[in-house]
């Protein structure tokens, strides 16, 4: 049986504006422009879409699971269900260590097992370097976007709907 390709992307800076904070409540989940039609378009192509995303809040007492949840919820509403699964990590180091929190690949590895995906045709979009450091070391290629700079960055963007010709274009 033939691996899945998959894209990985973290939550908050990539699909949603992130806030000093946290995104807890829908009614300030802010879906950034050209997220739906860009994560239908990956659909289109074959890929998983997958979000790994660090949700420090809720260990630190901030917001509920629940809250994340409605999040998620609104999300997929208005991407037309096109995440294939959310996987989080609600420990902070100040409360509570996980191997599941990015940089470590915890949810990665679980999200790999789980739907037969092959890292080598796989990508990790993230805006921060800790979202690509589990993604190298598992051998995705990674894409940053926004405004920070990555040793770990295979290729820069300023958003997710910039960089859909670099993941599509690839292996062609």
């Amino acid at each position: 049986m033939p691996k899945n390709r998959c894209v990985f992307l973290d939550r908050d800076g990539v699909l949603n504006k992130d806030r000093p904070n946290y995104v807890y409540d829908p009614g300030h989940f802010e879906i950034i422009e050209g997220v739906p039609e860009t994560l239908k378009a990956l659909k289109q192509r074959g890929y998983l879409l997958i979000v790994v995303t660090n949700q420090a809040g809720i260990a630190r007492g901030l917001y509920t699971r629940e809250d994340m949840h409605r999040c998620h919820e609104y999300l997929q509403q208005q991407c037309g269900g096109a995440i294939d699964h959310f996987y989080y990590a609600p420990s902070h180091p100040s409360v509570s260590e996980s191997l599941s929190r990015k940089p470590d690949s915890l949810l990665f590895e679980k999200a790999i097992s789980r739907y037969n995906i092959d890292p080598g045709k796989s990508w990790m979009v993230g805006d921060r370097e800790r979202d690509l450091i589990p993604a190298k070391k598992l051998g995705m290629a990674t894409i940053i976007v926004g405004e920070n700079q990555s040793d770990y960055a295979d290729y820069k963007g300023n958003g997710l709907w910039e960089v859909l010709d670099i993941i599509i274009g690839y292996g062609q």
